[in-house]
């Protein structure tokens, strides 16, 4: 039983400062997410000051825009399913944001792989008419040095992010079987700790379970009445009085 309370101590300690991490990257991640949201919502207010803003005309000719607000808003409500799945450290709620970083670590590994293999990507795209598209390749391409150790650096905290979720996952699942198995390991040993003490009644004849101890019924008997007679005294229950053997 200490073995396993001092092992469930370690392992809240463990899943805090596991879950404090996972948190503090989930608010690093969170300036790109919202910054992502930002521009967008930037590129859909100027174009608003210069032309009608309608629906219809978001798709397709404000394409680029309307993509950009869609992955801010898609990264936020990742980042808060992992910062609720930290604070909560449920093992349901980690293993959903784990899937859904896995899944987000992958469309960004196979986007990046067509913009490396592919060198007229931005051909095969539709025309973007805010002219935003352009000017952001354009900024890529005179930065490119800060550009890739800032996209190094969100892949890695991403990374980062998804291994601390699978490990404080599994350390939320240690827990609960050890848990459960200290509880079953007290409640076989309970019986063993409480006093298994003799029955208060004596067995009378009315009683069904008297059949079981004749012996001990008939010996109560002849004491309570003075009916042995290898004793010198007997005992009376009604007034507790020692009484006097016949002359």
């Amino acid at each position: 039983m200490a073995r396993g309370r001092s092992g469930r101590n370690g392992a809240g300690c463990g899943g805090c400062v596991l879950g404090f991490l996972l948190k503090f990257l989930a608010f690093l991640q969170a300036f790109a997410a919202v910054s992502a949201v930002l521009y967008a919502a930037w590129i859909l207010s100027r174009w608003a000051r210069r032309h009608e803003l309608h629906l219809d005309h978001l798709l397709p000719d404000l394409w680029f825009a309307c993509a950009v607000m869609a992955a801010g808003l898609l990264y936020c409500a990742i980042l808060l399913a992992g910062y609720v799945a930290a604070e909560i450290n449920s093992g349901c709620c980690l293993c959903f944001y784990t899937v859904l970083a896995m899944a987000m670590l992958l469309f960004e590994a196979a986007l990046a792989g067509q913009l490396f293999l592919n060198e007229h990507w931005i051909q095969d795209l539709p025309y973007d008419r805010t002219g935003e598209l352009d000017n952001l390749v354009s900024f890529i391409h005179n930065n490119l040095d800060l550009c890739k150790w800032t996209a190094l650096a969100t892949l890695a905290i991403q990374a980062l992010s998804l291994l601390l979720a699978m490990v404080l996952r599994a350390m939320v699942s240690t827990s609960n079987v050890d848990y459960d198995s200290d509880e079953d390991f007290v409640v076989i040993r309970r019986p063993l700790l409480v006093a298994q003490g003799a029955p208060s009644y004596l067995p009378t004849t009315a009683d069904p379970r008297a059949g079981a101890y004749p012996q001990l019924w008939s010996s109560s008997m002849r004491q309570k009445y003075g009916l042995n007679s290898s004793n010198d005294y007997t005992y009376n229950t009604l007034g507790h009085q020692n009484a006097v053997p016949p002359q």
